[in-house]
């Protein structure tokens, strides 16, 4: 599956192209002429899709691609503009597409499968949001990932929200208040993305790195992402209060039994994800 695919989609083609591989769906934008920006269906195939993925128990785990030159520009700017001619100058639409993307975004954190983002080009304002709020990113060498709003008088606000959940402050705001794109090089330092590789590899590394984690108990991965999310937005107390209760709960679990079990026994666990 490595290398990326320049052609457009004919009409025939869904935006949004779904396969498996073994137990992983590789979910890939399809809107390579467009550079893959979030339109109004491309947000809402995306949210359909995640919502089929969390309750398919074949599916362990979720990559994240995109065909052509770019993984994805953003918000479609000229759907958003078009709009300007509404008797209420686009606001209600406006507020509709951001809030829908935010959903989205929101459906990768609270997926109870691991998401990895599979970033082969560049990755702007919302298409950095998406890289942002995948829980594992691959970068290919070409990448480069860049906040550029308030080039054109349009502060990246909501991708503030997820940017400044995986970067430090200071690293968040020069993204966002200078627009400069960031290689992937960078974009690793600062804790953007995981990995970098080869540019042509970046997906099958992406798929690679989703396997390991599908070897792993679905129910203690389930936990063990939800807990991650909700512990980080408490004050210290409350994290280790609410952690101390999440691993009881898992201390209770048949999979955990069963891996301290085979630990002790030096055996290879067999999960039952539950």
């Amino acid at each position: 599956m490595s290398g990326q695919a320049a052609r457009a989609p004919s009409p025939s083609q869904p935006i949004l192209l779904r396969e498996m591989v073994g137990p992983i769906a590789v979910l890939t934008l399809n809107r390579p002429a467009a550079r893959n920006s979030l339109s109004t269906a491309m947000i809402a195939s995306l949210h359909a899709a995640l919502n089929d993925i969390g309750s398919d128990k074949a599916v362990r785990g979720v990559v994240l691609a995109a065909n052509g030159p770019a993984f994805s520009a953003g918000h479609d700017m000229k759907e958003l503009t078009a709009r300007r001619t509404d008797p209420d100058r686009g606001r209600a639409f406006f507020a509709e597409t951001m809030n829908a993307c935010s959903a989205m975004m929101q459906a990768i954190v609270y997926l109870p499968k691991p998401v990895v983002a599979a970033v082969q080009g560049i990755a702007t304002a919302a298409g950095c949001q998406l890289v942002a709020s995948c829980d594992l990113a691959i970068a290919s060498e070409a990448a480069h990932f860049a906040t550029p709003g308030v080039d054109i008088g349009l502060f990246c606000s909501t991708p503030m929200v997820a940017l400044s959940r995986n970067v430090p402050r200071k690293q968040a705001m020069e993204m966002l208040l200078t627009g400069e794109p960031v290689p992937a090089a960078r974009a690793r330092e600062i804790g953007l993305v995981n990995r970098v590789v080869a540019a042509g590899t970046e997906r099958d590394a992406a798929i690679a790195l989703a396997e390991k984690v599908a070897l792993k108990s679905a129910y203690t991965v389930k936990l063990g992402k939800e807990a991650f999310y909700r512990q980080a937005e408490m004050s210290l107390a409350d994290a280790y209060s609410y952690a101390a209760e999440v691993m009881t709960e898992n201390m209770m679990a048949r999979d955990a039994e069963e891996g301290i079990n085979a630990f002790i026994e030096k055996r290879t666990p067999t999960w039952r994800d539950e």
